[in-house]
């Protein structure tokens, strides 16, 4: 299938690694030009030198803080004068990442930790789309892709369902929106997701739960019904999809990119 994505122009938040790294990297084997935006200058700019190499794509790096409603804004200027004037395709990735230490409890939830998981998620992915949406609009045409999570759909982490479900609020939200003007806006919750950060995850639950680290990976892997760990590169291309034109039977709604939850009916 042609995804009639060659010359789209991409923007990927939280793209120096990870999922979105992953993402970056299979929109410019499509034929897009991606702008990447991260906070560590060092890890943004080998990420884009890596990503041109391998995809013969222009990867431009734009440091990048979410939090910071004038460092977005300051980076939408960048990355829409790079691109040469206008942004197709929004991949907003960049937050705090999950499931790498315990989950705070309700006596450790505090202010502090609440807001600097949502400002960097939550308002954070508002304020891309809010200074994109308009090059969008103008040229009639785009897609907004934002990637949450499946805490969305459980218990066991305060911050991290709530923080989830609010993103899938904001998503329907502004596909409702932004639909008129040609502008689909989806979200995609990955479920466990194998990346560069895995290593480090796996040695610290064996750590924690007196297991090796081939159990945890074992067990970690088997935790969905295809019985195999999802990788970065699993969640890219189905997010790839729904940047492309193809896509336009999908907007305001949840995929689940988790290799499918056991038990659970959603309709």
């Amino acid at each position: 299938m042609d995804l009639q994505l060659t010359g789209k122009r991409a923007v990927v938040t939280g793209g120096s690694r990870g999922i979105g790294k992953a993402c970056a990297r299979e929109l410019a084997r499509e034929g897009c030009d991606v702008v990447l935006f991260a906070r560590t200058e060092d890890t943004l700019r080998a990420a884009a030198a890596e990503l041109a190499t391998e995809t013969g794509r222009k990867i431009t790096p734009i440091v990048c803080d979410t939090s910071s409603d004038e460092s977005v804004k300051a980076a939408v200027r960048d990355a829409i004068a790079a691109l040469g004037g206008g942004v197709d395709i929004l991949v907003n990735c960049a937050a705090t990442a999950g499931g790498q230490a315990a989950a705070p409890t309700l006596a450790e939830v505090n202010d502090d930790n609440y807001w600097a998981d949502m400002n960097v998620k939550v308002l954070g992915y508002l304020r891309t789309a809010r200074e994109l949406a308009p090059t969008m609009i103008e040229q009639g045409w785009g897609r907004i892709i934002n990637i949450s999570g499946l805490a969305a759909r459980q218990s066991g982490s305060l911050i991290g369902s709530m923080r989830n479900v609010s993103v899938a609020a904001l998503t329907k939200n502004l596909a409702d929106q932004l639909g008129p003007h040609g502008i689909n806006v989806t979200v995609v919750h990955p479920g466990l997701t194998r990346t560069e950060a895995t290593p480090g995850v796996i040695k610290w639950r064996a750590e924690t739960s007196g297991r090796s680290e081939a159990e945890v990976e074992k067990q970690m892997a088997e935790g969905n019904v295809v019985r195999r760990f999802i990788d970065a590169e699993d969640i890219a291309a189905v997010v790839t999809f729904l940047a492309s034109p193809r896509s336009v039977a999908i907007t305001g709604d949840a995929v689940a990119a988790g290799g499918g939850a056991p038990r659970a009916i959603y309709y």
